[in-house]
């Protein structure tokens, strides 16, 4: 059984940084995707940013240039920094990866950390 443990989250002021982190425990063969998602009140779950097993980035045009995805796969780690930060940015903020064993991808969520962003 994998799980996903997510930490980071909190309050923060407009205009400055959090830094989200997701260790992976269990089982775990190889990784295909690791990513983060929000969700605000009353709104869908949204993607922010993904980053392949080989290192390849994509992020939501709402954080480009403000928020920076990595990963550790060694460590089955996925961290997302976020810089300037502003009150549209809180949300439940959850992780997610696609790992694959036995030839077969299993998608996997943590349960959520809140970032509220207000003065």
């Amino acid at each position: 059984q994998v799980q996903l443990v997510e930490s980071g989250g909190g309050l923060v002021q407009p205009g400055r940084s959090l830094r989200l982190s997701c260790t992976a425990s269990g089982s775990i063969f190889s990784i295909v995707n690791m990513g983060w998602y929000r969700q605000a009140p009353g709104k869908e779950r949204d993607l922010v940013a993904i980053i392949t097993g080989g290192g390849i980035t994509k992020y939501a045009d709402s954080v480009k240039g403000r928020f920076t995805i990595s990963g550790d796969n060694a460590k089955n780690t996925v961290f997302l920094q976020m810089n300037s930060l502003t009150p549209e940015d809180t949300a439940v903020y959850y992780c997610n990866m696609i790992l694959r064993r036995g030839g077969f991808d299993f998608i996997y969520w943590g349960q959520g950390t809140q970032v509220t962003v207000s003065s």
